[in-house]
């Protein structure tokens, strides 16, 4: 199964739109986890028409996202269970805060801080998918692209330059 990991989308803002090398890794996606900050359920739908969606809501959803998602749900992917939240809180201790949010799942998918990363830590994978459109503190703008299967696990970090 292949599947794009995205999160703090923040759309529409201005001119600002998804890159290219984004829409086409949507376009290839099998499923799309979006780890909230939408902004607008045009978004949402705008996913829907890639991919079926998997998503939480984010601290920047408007009211209609908040109600119509979760704010932490676990998703299973190939057999791998996979919990997702929007803010995992400070960066001390949140391996230890995800695992027991997420207790008996193989990785967990959180966003908010719009840094991209993909870890183990013990068992569990830690994916942080970044924003493909707004960069903030990260060296750039990025996604991630996992490839699951009952063998396999294999996320990796997509970075776009424009």
């Amino acid at each position: 199964m292949k599947v794009a990991v995205l999160a703090d989308t923040h759309l529409p803002r201005g001119s600002r739109r998804l890159p290219a090398e984004c829409v086409v890794l949507l376009e290839a996606a099998d499923l799309i986890l979006h780890a909230g900050d939408f902004v607008t359920a045009d978004v949402l739908r705008e996913l829907e028409g890639y991919a079926p969606v998997e998503a939480v809501c984010g601290n920047n959803d408007e009211p209609e996202l908040v109600q119509l998602l979760p704010e932490r749900r676990v998703v299973e992917i190939a057999g791998r269970r996979m919990g997702m939240v929007h803010d995992a809180g400070p960066r001390r201790g949140r391996e230890a805060r995800l695992a027991r949010m997420f207790p008996g799942c193989d990785a967990v998918v959180y966003a908010h801080s719009h840094i991209a990363e993909a870890f183990r830590e013990g068992a569990m994978w830690i994916l942080n998918p970044g924003s493909p459109t707004e960069r903030r503190r990260s060296p750039s703008r990025s996604m991630i692209w996992l490839e699951a299967s009952l063998r396999t696990f294999r996320p990796q970090v997509v970075t776009f330059s424009t």
